[in-house]
């Protein structure tokens, strides 16, 4: 890596992005998914927790809630998570992803430990409101900062099938709460039980904490922040991992594949505003399409899900988590099985295919509910076939998010969709919670399925006319950084690059 000048500041040449693009699979690449993937999982765990444990909340023997109160515990996690993605969003992309991701984790410690503390009456309800905003804020920054991550350090080739498989095990996660929460409240009290169900995720953040320690900076990251000593050392050490590990020798990278960027200052939100709207509108609109789209439906069907057994198939409110194995496997099982094919086959093809299947799936499960023909069991088995392929379609709505946009502003991209998707998420929570009612007219949800299928469908016909085609393509590809001027074997950067001077964007 050499260095020039340019007539208005310091330009750096650089290969690093090749250099991690051409990486075979290794330990590194497990260690890092694994360290940084379990974002997830806690989020599918507190998610989980909540709803499950949101009966228990209203008895005398715990904390003695009513039955609002305790539906607002999962409202108020889902505000912290807005709050969190926006705040971080913006420091991971001036500080860096390690230092974020490690603050994070931490933020979502101390908020889900002091949950357990809650005691009854008086002011604590405002002080466990407070502590699930606490835990939200840290899991909504851990999306922004890890899915930058994770996308800047995997190799183009793999980026898809990972970050979709580890945006899938949110499933995982919700798995794990609810096979907690039945075996706590079946074998302790309610009051101690729920006080346990909430240690889980941060004695799990706690070993993760240990493990993220040891992981580097994004080298990416570093480049484009002007710190190329600090990038070199950094992918060396990586390379030298990756070599020991594998056995095998590196290629070299030839200066043909190196890129020549001009360092850039902290980008605002008004900049970034600018940028996906003016620069990018349709990856904007693409993006807010699949993230809203998913969000709405998503948000609609899983918090109310025991609600549809218990009043509409008279399922036990003790039984519902059995039902929810079946629900939370099928979201698992998609990502993981054909999260392979957004590789291959391609992201736009796998992508409109996943929302419009699954919308089109929606629709036809709607008429069999409307008509009587379903049980509990067969519309279980139902949801499970519609969101094996609706959970790796939204995995990837989180993957477009995180790389069609320029690099020094990603995480913030990630985090603006994320909190307008939360929004909608909110509308259909409460649209479809009405709409269930007392559970005498099936009619009314029936016409609530039929809105969430055609925003599926909607979102897999936006993917369709304007999805980029990101498959194995480097990030610098996708999207040329903001603070590119030129490709060193000399392709023309993109329109408007060269005017571009340090902390603006043109």
């Amino acid at each position: 890596m050499t260095s020039s000048s340019s007539s208005s500041s310091q330009a750096i040449q650089s290969a690093i992005p090749a250099r991690l693009d051409r990486l075979p699979w290794s330990r590194f690449h497990t260690r890092m998914v694994v360290a940084l993937g379990v974002a997830w999982i806690l989020d599918g765990l507190e998610i989980t927790v909540a709803a499950n444990l949101s009966a228990a909340f209203t008895q005398k023997s715990t904390l003695a809630l009513t039955t609002g109160q305790a539906a607002d515990i999962a409202t108020w996690y889902l505000v912290g998570e807005v709050i969190g993605a926006l705040f971080f969003g913006r420091l991971s992309d001036r500080l860096g992803r390690k230092n974020l991701f490690m603050v994070t984790l931490g933020v979502y410690l101390i908020g889900s430990g002091l949950t357990a503390v809650t005691q009854a009456g008086g002011a604590w309800i405002v002080f466990l409101y407070a502590t699930r905003v606490l835990a939200g804020t840290g899991i909504g920054g851990e999306y922004a900062a890890i899915n930058s991550a994770i996308d800047e350090m995997i190799p183009a080739r793999y980026r898809g099938r990972i970050d979709i498989a580890v945006n899938g095990t949110y499933w995982a996660g919700a798995l794990i709460g609810t096979a907690a929460t039945l075996f706590l409240l079946n074998r302790l009290s309610a009051n101690l039980g729920w006080r346990i169900a909430f240690l889980i995720g941060p004695l799990l953040g706690l070993v993760i904490i240990y493990v993220r320690r040891s992981l580097p900076e994004s080298p990416r990251w570093l480049i484009m922040h002007g710190r190329e000593q600090e990038a070199e050392r950094t992918i060396a050490a990586i390379e030298d991992e990756v070599q020991n590990s594998t056995g095998s020798r590196l290629e070299p990278v030839g200066e043909g594949q190196a890129i020549e960027i001009r360092p850039s200052e902290r980008i605002g939100y008004l900049a970034l505003l600018r940028t996906l709207f003016r620069q990018y509108p349709g990856r904007s609109t693409l993006t807010a399409a699949l993230m809203i789209t998913q969000s709405f439906l998503y948000n609609a069907i899983f918090f109310t899900y025991g609600l549809v057994l218990k009043f509409f198939f008279h399922v036990g409110a003790n039984e519902v988590g059995y039902y929810f194995f079946a629900f939370a496997a099928g979201n698992l099982l998609g990502p993981l099985t054909i999260g392979r094919l957004f590789d291959s086959l391609g992201r736009r093809r796998m992508i409109s295919g996943t929302y419009v299947v699954a919308g089109l799936l929606l629709v036809l499960t709607a008429f069999l509910f409307k008509q009587g023909d379903l049980t509990a069991v067969t519309q279980t088995i139902a949801w499970c076939v519609i969101f094996f392929f609706a959970s790796a379609g939204a995995s990837a709505g989180y993957l477009t998010a995180s790389e069609v946009f320029p690099l020094e502003v990603r995480a913030q991209a990630i985090a603006v969709f994320f909190a307008i998707a939360q929004c909608f998420g909110f509308i259909g929570t409460h649209l479809y919670g009405s709409l269930i009612g007392t559970g005498k007219d099936p009619n009314e949800l029936f016409v609530g399925y039929l809105i969430g299928a055609g925003a599926m469908i909607l979102g897999g016909l936006v993917a369709a006319v304007l999805g980029v085609d990101a498959e194995r393509r480097p990030l610098e590809e996708i999207a040329a950084p903001l603070s590119m001027v030129r490709h060193v074997m000399g392709q023309a950067s993109r329109a408007g690059r060269a005017k571009l001077v340090p902390g603006r964007i043109s």
